[in-house]
């Protein structure tokens, strides 16, 4: 039998202690505990940019006519470049001003021109009569002796003064029916000559130096108009 001295035992158990020291110290140390990181945010697009279009160019006196471009005198929603005169129940209407009773009577702009293009949209039933004055000499006198009448009255009985004529001065050179539809026309006046035309197609050439300058008018007289959309341009 062998036989273990009190001595030995004794380096045995230090050798054995030292043995489980080293193996704790060999153990790896637990990570550091960390706090959860937040998501990222969303990305969020910017909106475009907001285009803002010009206003229409409006004007209420002559100093349009140093200005190149086109300008609106009527747009459906105010009347600050017209003077009403006469009868007439003008009221706005869907973008548009209409009349349909009353005395005859018109929409006169502020400003009196010269040379211009003018362009107007109607709505009339075939039973109206109505028309655009120009070069209008007296704003609270507007008649076809004191100005140019551009006739809107697919019914008259003198077929010389029916829609697309100058009254009293050219028949239009075809018939066209306005009424029950919006029609255009494009008045250009420069000079002693005066163009119509009505949707396009040439009612009116003619040259006249009956009168050089003034005001515009929209008529009511009888029936049922609409104007709507009435822009200038000087030449």
């Amino acid at each position: 039998m062998r036989i273990v001295t009190k001595a030995a035992a004794l380096s045995m158990s230090l050798f054995l202690i030292a043995c489980d020291s080293g193996n704790e110290m060999a153990a790896p140390s637990p990570a550091p505990m960390t706090s959860p990181q937040p998501a990222p945010a969303p990305v969020v697009e910017s909106a475009p940019a907001l285009v803002v279009e010009s206003a229409p160019l409006t004007t209420n006196d002559d100093s349009l006519l140093a200005e190149p471009t086109w300008a609106v005198l009527f747009s459906g929603r105010d009347l600050v470049n017209f003077n009403r005169t006469g009868g007439g129940n003008w009221q706005f209407v869907d973008g548009y001003i209409q009349a349909d009773t009353g005395e005859p009577g018109f929409l006169v702009t502020k400003g009196a021109y010269t040379d211009f293009q003018l362009r107007v949209e109607f709505q009339a039933t075939a039973e109206s009569n109505s028309g655009i004055f120009i070069r209008c000499e007296d704003p609270n006198a507007v008649s076809a002796e004191s100005c140019y009448e551009i006739n809107v009255f697919d019914q008259n009985q003198n077929p010389n003064n029916r829609t697309g004529a100058i009254v009293n001065l050219v028949p239009p050179a075809t018939s066209i029916m306005a009424g029950d539809a919006w029609n255009t026309f494009d008045i250009t006046a420069q000079g002693r000559r005066v163009t119509v035309r009505l949707n396009g197609t040439v009612t009116a050439d003619v040259e006249d130096d009956k009168h050089g300058s003034g005001y515009i008018a929209l008529q009511y007289n009888m029936g049922l108009i609409r104007f709507r959309d009435a822009r200038l341009r000087p030449l």
